[in-house]
């Protein structure tokens, strides 16, 4: 009886075991590293914000992250997800690009069907200063994007160059976008109640 009971404790133990590591085990990750989809390490990243103001979104599309700037220092470090072809700056519509330059927050859509939504003023001036030269959009809509930029509006997102990129949930899993920047949703609320209209984006390759 003694020895049944002994063996019988040892397998009791030994399911506990592998109960606790498995629950430690996400899908796709089978060597158990916790897969961390709040935060990255802040100390990868510049310290200070490349723009002043209370609050500034760096956005490092190599490394896949979103950098919030809070008064001038380094708040948190999130990651992100992008496009199907993140490599190379935004050019026109459908190419599944996230652009990069200076923007800044042009819109709010709490009705998003990726949670929340945080549009960019994608295109912006140098955007649309390009496309002229290349015959890619007209004088009409080369002035329209000036105007709204000059005003810290949304500018027109129905032109050859494309719109509607912007912050918004959805996961970071994998690379999934049209080319918006993807949190996770939680992370996306917290943006939603820090960030206001103008506050401005910069993107990096």
């Amino acid at each position: 009886m003694r020895r049944s009971w002994s063996v019988l404790s040892l397998l009791a133990i030994l399911v506990v075991a592998l109960g606790l590591i498995s629950r430690h085990r996400s899908p796709g990750n089978p060597e158990g590293a916790p897969r961390n989809t709040n935060t990255l390490s802040v100390a990868s990243f510049p310290q200070t914000p490349p723009v002043e103001g209370e609050r500034a979104i760096v956005i490092h599309k190599a490394e896949r992250a979103l950098c919030l700037y809070l008064n001038g220092e380094l708040a948190a470090a999130l990651p992100i997800a992008l496009g199907p072809t993140p490599e190379g700056h935004k050019t026109r519509q459908g190419d599944g690009r996230t652009p990069e330059g200076r923007y800044y927050i042009c819109t709010r859509n709490p009705h998003s069907a990726f949670h929340l939504f945080l549009g960019i003023s994608y295109p912006n001036t140098d955007d649309a200063k390009a496309a002229l030269q290349g015959n890619r959009i007209s004088e009409q809509q080369y002035r329209a994007i000036l105007e709204a930029t000059a005003a810290r509006r949304q500018p027109p997102w129905n032109t050859p160059l494309g719109g509607e990129i912007g912050i918004h949930g959805g996961g970071t899993q994998s690379d999934w976008t049209l080319g918006c920047i993807a949190l996770e949703d939680e992370a996306i609320e917290e943006l939603w109640q820090t960030l206001r209209l103008g506050d401005p984006v910069i993107i990096l390759p």
